[in-house]
Parts: C-alpha cells; structure tokens; sequence
C-alpha cells in the first residue's frame, strides 16, 4: 500500500516541502531514496527499535520510501518521526486517514521519546503558506513554531501520543501563544547598565551616537581602560526590537537549534566569539550552509575583543558582508543567502605590549612593531568603520566616586527617540531603517550641508587625506548626532564632532 506524509527541509532561513512516499510491497527489503544523507539512511534502526518498544513493529516486506522532489539533499535526524508514521500507515497497522492535512518532523529515541529539531519556525511558516492544518513536532520546539498563527501546533514527547492521536482519535493538546503578548513580556531590560561605568564620559557619548544611528564602532586602548565593559553595556542602550525584527531573529537562531523555551527572541543578539574563529564560522558556510556569527548577530551587536589577534582573511571577508548587510554562500548545486545587519563593535590595544602615549606606563614597542601590529587591521576594514575612539585609562579619583553614573534608561531613551525621528524619514524605504544604513544618494538628501560646513569638511578631508567611504561614514555620524540633538539640518557642530571620531585616519597617529 502506498501513503504520502509531508516533512520539511530548511535552505538558508527558508524551507521547503518534502513529500514523503512509503510503498509497502511484497517481497524483502528497506530502499531509502531521494538524496538523504547517513543520518536519515541510519534511521530505519532508530524506528525499527522505537516501534518494538511501544507495541509495534517493521513489517517483514519490501518497503520502498521516496523522498521528494529527489534531487534536493535531505539531511538531518529531524524526518524519523515522519517514516515511522508514514510506515505504519502504509503496513495498515494503524489508520490515519487525514495525513496529508499535518506537517510531521521529530527525531526518535530507541524507547519512542521525541528529541528537538531546528528550523522549527521557518517550517511552520511554510506549512502555513502551503495551506496545512497542522504541525506536529517535538514539545520542546512547539513554542517556536506556535509564534506563527492561522496553524494548529501540537507539540509531542512520544511516538505513542502521535500513533494515539491518527489511529484512536486521542486529542492531542494544541499549543496557542499570543505572539505580541509574548513579545511585550520578554522585553526585559539586560543585565548590564552603563550607570557601572565610572568617568569615560567620552566614550559613552560615543557608544551613544553608535547606537542611535547603528554605526560600526572601534575602541583604542590600553587593557583595563574599560573597552570590553563598555562594548558589553551597548545593547542595554539599543532600541527595544521590533516585533518583525524578533521573528526575522528567531528565525536565523531557529536553523542552528538555538531558540530557548520562551519561543520568541525579543533581547537584542550579543556574539563575542573568540579571536582563533575560522571565517566559515564567521560568515557561514559549511558542505551543508549554517549561518555564522554574523548572521547570528543580526538585528544585534557582533563585538570582536582584540581585533588583531584575528587572522587577516577572517576579518577581510566580513568587509563585504558590512556593506551589503546579506551574505550570499554559493555551492555547485546551491545558493542560500542569510541577513547580517548587525553593529560591529571592535576592540584593540594601539600596540603589542599594550600601552601607548601613556606617561605612566613604559613603551616596550618600537614605532615599527606598533606599524606592524595596527597593519593587521586593513584600511578598507577600517573604513568601513564609522566611528574610531580612543579610550584612556580611568584616574583613580573617578574610579572611587560615589556618584552613578547616566542609566543605560535614562540614555535608551534618547537613542530611542533619535531612531524614531530616523524610521519616519525612512519610511519609504524598504531596506533602510536607520543612518547607518544610507546609500549614496540618501547621503545627499538629508545630509546636506552649508558652506561654512563644506569647507570644514573639505579642510579635514584634505589634512586628514581621509577616503571618499570615510566622508559618507562622517555624513552619516553627523546626521546621527544632529538627530540626537532633535535638529533638522546638520551643521558645522555636528561635522566637526563627527571628524574627531576618525581616530586611525589622523596621519602620524602612531607618533
């Protein structure tokens, strides 16, 4: 008897349908076609032993299972759960007229208990849009997928309930979330607060600039000056997610397996990962494409602690990435492209013994070690680099001050208020949303500045023997710190203050 079941393949952050054929014959054998890969050909030992241990078993016949369209590679453990039922089915050991109206994904245990998948939410998105009743798939991932409405989610911790639920008609228990409300109370304030951060006034308004117009940001100091702390507190500062930007989230973290019980992210993503990262896991990619750190950081903050300390070509393919806010993997059969619209946040010492112009602190570099070291970083990384800041060791008399600090609250607020103004003039914009992200021509439009502040800029442009990208990024900051102020113009107060956070491009920085 032949029967049809329905699963699904996840390909980039999207999935696509996989109809699964089970054909039960006579004769001996087990054929598993259609491209799957050695954890799907491994199944038929996990089902095998998950029937027996709950009543039922694999019939002694020839059993052919098509998993199409064939020429599209399945891989995974998350389709145990869907040849188990559909070879029940097809056997007539079980009676499950209604099939073809779910969706059914899980990974078997040898005793019939049902092990988490990934890629929940981008499934259950497709079963919605191709017209599908339901979703049945491990409890554990049933919150994630339950975020998409107008589709019955049922989540299960064993094969019995699934068998239970087509063969004897036992309900199973349907998993409703109300996605806003959802939304609304995992809008927790984060852990870190700027009012922590004693004196470096500076480098606040900076990290505070940085947030309100999503610009990349790098910090320059010797150790202990506060860089990582600062870079920690950023998110707390950010403007709270918006519900599209939450699923978009979700959505990347749900393919990896990394969406926690609360089904929906509505925390702002922080990544720090470690400067031996590879730039496959960096930027993604891999024989079957995963996303990599940052798109794991997208809608969020990716810092990179030490950024010399990364190999050369891990940091040269992000450069792209930064400037398109996609990153495309192509294989020979394949492409998938996922989102990386993150905030870069670096960090770095201005030498290899750590220390420079500090009168307390002994230079043990030479100006051609420090040339050295800086040149790990390329110029066109740094360029694509809005804002460059030096941070300066804190004076003990700063450092045992009683007074707090400005709360990550008080400062939310303003940043909040200055993407506001920017999602209003962006409004028609599909793929621009805040300052950071403006092309060329939006530069013109709303950066458009005075004589007096042309011929500043130009001045700067000329002693500084600053890049044609390094002049956008000082529009794109001025417009940034004119939006904080609430101006609608950007003047010569705003360029200059935006020139100053050009650091690495002073000519002699290094002397």
């Amino acid at each position: 008897m032949l029967k049809k079941i329905y699963a699904s393949a996840v390909f980039g952050v999207e999935a696509s349908t996989i109809t699964v054929e089970v054909n039960v014959d006579s004769g001996i054998g087990y054929h598993l076609v259609g491209l799957p890969d050695n954890a799907i050909k491994e199944s038929n030992f996990r089902i095998a032993a998950a029937l027996q241990n709950n009543g039922y078993k694999i019939p002694g016949k020839k059993i052919t299972i098509n998993m199409a369209p064939a020429d599209l590679r399945k891989e995974g453990s998350a389709y145990d759960l869907t040849l188990a039922i559909g070879i029940l089915s097809a056997s007539q050991q079980i009676q499950a007229e209604n099939l073809d109206q779910y969706l059914i994904m899980g990974e078997l245990s040898l005793d019939g208990s049902i092990h988490p998948i990934k890629g929940a939410l981008p499934i259950a998105v497709k079963a919605r849009e191709e017209g599908f009743k339901g979703f049945i798939l491990p409890s554990s991932n049933a919150k994630e997928a339950a975020i998409v409405n107008d589709l019955e989610v049922y989540g299960v911790d064993n094969i019995k309930q699934v068998i239970d639920y087509f063969d004897k008609a036992v309900s199973l228990e349907q998993t409703i979330i109300d996605t806003r409300e959802e939304f609304n109370k995992s809008l927790n304030f984060p852990e870190f607060d700027f009012s922590d951060v004693k004196g470096q006034e500076g480098i606040k308004r900076c990290m505070e600039i940085a947030a309100a117009g999503g610009h990349n940001i790098i910090l320059i100091g010797p150790p202990g000056a506060g860089k990582t702390m600062l870079a920690k507190r950023l998110p707390s500062i950010l403007p709270p997610m918006t519900l599209y930007e939450a699923l978009e989230t979700t959505k990347i973290h749900s393919v990896v397996g990394r969406v926690k019980d609360t089904g929906l992210m509505a925390q702002r993503p922080f990544r720090s990962p470690h400067h031996t990262i590879s730039n496959v896991a960096l930027v993604g990619g891999g024989s079957y494409p995963q996303p990599g750190e940052i798109s794991l950081s997208h809608n969020g903050v990716l810092f990179l602690d030490e950024l010399p300390e990364f190999k050369r070509e891990v940091l040269e393919v992000m450069r792209q990435p930064l400037e398109d806010r996609e990153v495309t993997i192509s294989r020979a059969k394949f492409t998938v492209t996922y989102p990386s619209s993150f905030m870069l946040v670096a960090s770095m010492n201005p030498s290899p013994g750590g220390y420079f112009n500090d009168p307390n602190a002994p230079v043990t570099s030479s100006p051609a070690e420090m040339q050295r070291y800086l040149s790990k970083v390329s110029g066109p990384l740094l360029d694509r680099i809005d804002i460059h800041i030096e941070v300066t060791p804190v004076p003990f008399d700063k450092l045992s001050e009683e007074r707090k600090s400005e709360s990550s609250v008080t400062i939310r607020e303003r940043v909040t208020k200055a993407r506001e103004s920017q999602t209003q003039r962006f409004s028609d914009s599909e793929t621009v949303h805040y300052n950071a992200q403006m092309n060329t021509k939006q530069i013109r439009k709303y950066c458009a500045l005075d004589a007096a502040s042309k011929d500043l800029l130009k001045t700067a442009m000329e002693r500084l023997n600053l890049s044609a990208r390094a002049y956008d990024r000082i529009l794109k900051v001025s417009r940034t710190i004119a939006d904080l102020e609430g101006s609608e113009t950007v003047n010569g107060t705003h360029i200059s203050e935006a020139i100053q956070y050009r650091s690495l491009d002073r000519e002699g920085w290094l002397g």
